[in-house]
């Protein structure tokens, strides 16, 4: 299974093992899906449609992964708390982010209902926003992109609804598009010419 190509750069090992939360409790995580056929279908589209434009034009050499697929086990220590610092490991939630694509829960249902998959990433030597602009000014299909600042990783998610929602955070945590108007606009147009109805007014905090 590891060695399972996703597309032309990646393999489901380095889409399963990149985050840090992985590596330190990797003995007791098992990382990779379950619902093989269809989480592995979403992380191939995700490759397909969206990371390999990416690297296309950014390089191999400059991506780097940060966190890909988020298995069973990972969510669970994501969810743990440091032994030494008293943080949590990670900031999950598996309901809305895509990083569990298909994976299906205790109940039979998919923990993320809006399906899809998603990845963390960042390139060297390039800052968040000129990223962002290059994947906006070249149409490319996401579902979510949210911004965490100029100098860290970016969120991209590749879904079956194409939402083109793109969000940052304050300090705080809290989600918000102040900023980030001129991203929006553009996403927002883009919709506009895929024929995709979006209710701006809706609070993503509230399902955050």
């Amino acid at each position: 299974m590891a060695e399972i190509k996703l597309g032309k750069y990646l393999t489901l090992e380095k889409f399963c093992t990149c985050s840090n939360t992985y590596n330190k409790y990797a003995s007791q995580i098992n990382p990779y899906p379950q619902n093989l056929e269809e989480t592995l279908t979403a992380l191939q589209d995700l490759n397909r449609f969206i990371i390999e434009p990416i690297i296309d034009f950014f390089g191999i050499d400059k991506f780097r992964l940060t966190y890909g697929f988020c298995s069973k086990d990972l969510k669970k220590y994501l969810d743990k708390k440091d032994p030494e610092t008293g943080k949590k490991n990670g900031r999950v939630a598996p309901d809305i982010d895509q990083h569990m694509a298909y994976e299906i829960n205790k109940n039979g249902k998919y923990y993320c209902q809006r399906l899809g998959a998603a990845c963390d990433f960042f390139i060297l030597g390039e800052g968040s926003d000129r990223i962002i602009d290059w994947i906006v000014s070249q149409k490319l299909p996401f579902d979510s992109l949210y911004y965490y600042g100029v100098d860290r990783p970016m969120h991209i998610s590749y879904g079956p609804q194409h939402k083109r929602e793109i969000w940052t955070f304050t300090a705080t945590g809290q989600p918000t598009r102040k900023g980030i108007d001129h991203w929006v606009e553009l996403a927002k147009q883009l919709k506009i010419k895929d024929g995709i109805q979006v209710d701006y007014t809706k609070n993503f905090g509230e399902q955050y």
